[in-house]
This record gives structure tokens, C-alpha cells and sequence, in this order.
């Protein structure tokens, strides 16, 4: 009797083992509607880590289907809600170059922008981003002269323009705490385009969490740490004429 019981134990266990793990078996070979239909299914219930598994199982076991334009615009977007701007352009970037039609090819291209754009929260901590998205934005406006999106491009250049800029006056004050006034003369005259008015634009507000540690532009309380050597100085800086000509009195005293 007893030895029944444990028999029987043991078989209940093994069998609840093998379903709870039947889950987690791989699936494959399955129609290309059956993947889609689990991409939409995970879109809709936020996991976006297994909707791009079975993205990667439709693209690979179905290369021709029609069924992966829509998935992959899917799977743009709805990264892109999930505020996850990289992933959101990389499938961008897929759709353009193998399912865009030259119709849809423009919002693909302004949906990069935007993308790019909204990863900038804070812009004075990614200045080849804003580069970036500002030549993105330049050649959507060449190559789509009439398209509906053109001033929602303006609206989002200008913006980047402005960010620029405020980015060039940082670094302008940056040199002159570091005392290399040619250098901030530099950054400080470097204007964008001509036709923002720039003696009215203003700053803009740093909050006060992040002021603590990123200051406001033009001072920092941890200044008095940053040491007044020349390896916190770029290379690309601009040199002053002093040094320049000391280097050169050096250099032609060394060759007597």
C-alpha cells in the first residue's frame, strides 16, 4: 500500500514537471500568421522582449511573407511608445531598406526623426545626436519638398537648432573657467542659422535635482574639483596665440 502512494506521488510530480516545462519548449516551424498573431498578442500585453523573439522567428522562417511589413511597423511604433528610441529605429531602419514603398518610405523617415528627437531629453548630454537628428532633418526637407510633415520638422529643427546652440554657449563657458578665452570666443560665436534672433533667446531652466549635479550651463558647485591641468581640456580646442608662438620659439631654439 504504502509503496502504491509513493508510486503514484512520484508520478503526479513527474507529470506536473513535464507540463510546467512543456512551456518553456521552443517553437518553431510554425505559419507565418501564427507568428504574427503572437507578435500582436505580446504588443498587447506590454512584452515587447517576446514580441521581438517571435519577430526574429517570423523574419527567419518566413522571409517572403507579406505578413512582415506590418510587424515591423508594429514593433517600431510600439517601441517607440515604450520610449525605447533605439530599438524603434533600428526596426525603422529595417522597414525602410527592405518593405517601404516610395509612399510610405516618407513616414518611415519622418518617424526616425521623431525618434531621434525624443531621445533627447536632456541635449547637452549627446552633441552628436543633435548633429545628427539636425542633418536627418535637413535631407527629409530636401527630399520631401510637399509632405504634410514639413512643419512638424521645422517645429522639431528649430528646437534642435536652439539646443545646438545653448550646447555651444556650455562649452564656451566651460573654456573660459579654464582660461583659454580664444577657444570660448569660438564656441561662443558659433550661431546655427541666421534667422533665429538670438539676443531673445533665453536659457533654459535646469531643475534643481539636476542642477545639484549638472549645474546651470555656467557653473557647477563641484568647479573647485576639476583640476586646472590641460588634460581636461579637448584636443580640438582652439590654441591660444600665446602658446602657439612659444611652440614655435622652442621649436626653433631646439633646431639651433
Amino acid at each position: 500500500m504504502r509503496f502504491k502512494s509513493y508510486f503514484l506521488v512520484s508520478v503526479v510530480t513527474v507529470t506536473l514537471l513535464f507540463l510546467g516545462c512543456s512551456k518553456e519548449i521552443e517553437e518553431y516551424n510554425k505559419p507565418a500568421a501564427y507568428w504574427y498573431s503572437k507578435i500582436v498578442e505580446q504588443v498587447s500585453s506590454g512584452d515587447l522582449e517576446k514580441a521581438d523573439n517571435y519577430y526574429s522567428s517570423l523574419q527567419s522562417e518566413h522571409a517572403g511573407s507579406p505578413l512582415l511589413p506590418e510587424a515591423t511597423m508594429i514593433l517600431a511604433i510600439a517601441h517607440m511608445h515604450e520610449e525605447e528610441y533605439i530599438l524603434s529605429e533600428h526596426f525603422l531602419d529595417e522597414y525602410v531598406k527592405r518593405y517601404a514603398t516610395a509612399n510610405e518610405r516618407e513616414q518611415a523617415d519622418f518617424l526616425k526623426i521623431r525618434a531621434k528627437y525624443m531621445s533627447l531629453p536632456n541635449p547637452r548630454r549627446d552633441q552628436a545626436l543633435i548633429d545628427e537628428a539636425i542633418k536627418n532633418g535637413e535631407e527629409f526637407k530636401l527630399n520631401y519638398t510637399s509632405s504634410m510633415y514639413i512643419e512638424v520638422v521645422n517645429s522639431m529643427l528649430t528646437r534642435l537648432y536652439l539646443a545646438q546652440a545653448s550646447l555651444n554657449e556650455d562649452i564656451a563657458d566651460l573654456y573660459k573657467r579654464l582660461d583659454k578665452p580664444k577657444s570660448a570666443s569660438y564656441y561662443k560665436i558659433l550661431k546655427p542659422v541666421p534667422w533665429i534672433v538670438w539676443s531673445d533667446v533665453q536659457r533654459a531652466e535646469v531643475p534643481w535635482y539636476r542642477s545639484w549635479f549638472e549645474g546651470d550651463g555656467t557653473q557647477s558647485w563641484y568647479a573647485f574639483m576639476i583640476p586646472n591641468t590641460k588634460s581636461v581640456v579637448s584636443r580640438n580646442s582652439v590654441k591660444d596665440d600665446n602658446e602657439t608662438s612659444v611652440k614655435e620659439n622652442n621649436s626653433s631654439e631646439s633646431k639651433k
